[in-house]
């Protein structure tokens, strides 16, 4: 300033020594428990599975950017933490094969196609999950139970494809907290275990990598809306992809606003609609589909809750 000139340039304007790699790396170790659950519960397959879309996604990026002539970035982890995530969000019984064209989809469609790390609108993993339920369906329906006896539930034998949120809407079954909260049910490989997916979310809290505005006001919304209803809020709660999907995806850096109001209308869309997918909609979960159409959303809710000077010296430039 003494100078007279004044360097005008594009935000980050203030640089910490929290990066991306670091950031990828924690939600990796904050998804441990989540994956140390779904393979003791489901067994080896579940750690093929993990092993399988994790290196497939972390190979497609960087044979995408040899091809493209572009640095390779697999050691920023985000790869990894795509195949992971896609990886804890379908059935542990899905065949490997299907697990890896979702990989590839996930890094090649759903990231590289739009230029990458940091410039996609919608969350890779979860375009991989939807991907596969529309083209391979039946094997994305096919689900497991960890345990042989359900003394609670009569007729186990029948229903033992069943996830929690099915036996409710369609058999009127509720299985018991204690289950859910620990994982001993059936569901994708890391969204059964409430307590190993809190302590996940726990860490990123306590390291400053996500906070409270998404996760909060996306559980709050089911639980208003489902009470409202004359439906069992906390079971709505444990079951199902919701707290997985509400601390790990919700809160993706790059798909979610980052204005404080937009991230609290964020939050409550995506609540509200998973809401009204699992109370009316064919469909008994709706975590997946809820946060992709706010990650379309995202744009226009920035818009609309830019804080007042910020808006005004936009206009301004």
């Amino acid at each position: 300033m003494e100078s007279g000139k004044l360097i005008v340039s594009s935000s980050p304007h203030q640089f910490t020594a929290i990066s991306t790699p670091i950031i990828m790396s924690d939600v990796l170790f904050a998804l441990m428990p989540a994956c140390f659950a779904g393979v003791w519960f489901f067994g080896l397959r579940a750690l093929g599975m993990i092993a399988a879309c994790v290196g497939s996604a972390v190979v497609t990026e960087a044979l995408l950017q040899k091809l493209c002539g572009k640095p390779i970035t697999v050691s920023d982890y985000s790869a990894a933490v795509t195949g992971l995530l896609l990886a804890l969000v379908v059935p542990p019984d899905l065949p490997i094969w299907v697990g890896v064209f979702g990989s590839v989809f996930s890094i090649s469609i759903a990231k590289f196609t739009f230029g990458g790390l940091g410039h996609n609108i919608f969350n890779p993993a979860l375009i991989g999950r939807a991907f596969l339920l529309a083209s391979w369906p039946v094997f994305m329906t096919k689900w497991r139970w960890p345990i042989q006896e359900a003394p609670w539930m009569p007729g186990f034998d029948a229903v033992t494809t069943a996830t929690p949120l099915v036996l409710m809407k369609h058999f009127n079954v509720k299985v018991p907290y204690n289950m859910l909260f620990f994982g001993k049910v059936a569901g994708t490989i890391g969204e059964t275990s409430a307590i190993a997916i809190l302590l996940g979310a726990a860490y990123l809290m306590y390291r400053g990598h996500i906070g409270i505005r998404i996760p909060f006001s996306f559980i709050g919304t089911v639980v208003v809306i489902t009470a409202l209803f004359g439906q069992d809020p906390l079971f709505h709660v444990l079951t199902g992809g919701l707290l997985l999907g509400a601390f790990f995806m919700a809160t993706d850096y790059v798909t979610s606003p980052v204005t404080p109001k937009g991230k609290v209308a964020y939050g409550i869309g995506c609540g509200v609609l998973v809401a009204l997918i699992r109370l009316y909609g064919g469909y008994p979960e709706g975590v997946c589909y809820a946060i992709l159409i706010m990650n379309a959303a995202t744009a226009l809710i920035e818009r609309y809750t830019l804080p007042r000077k910020f808006g005004e010296v936009k206009k301004l430039a």
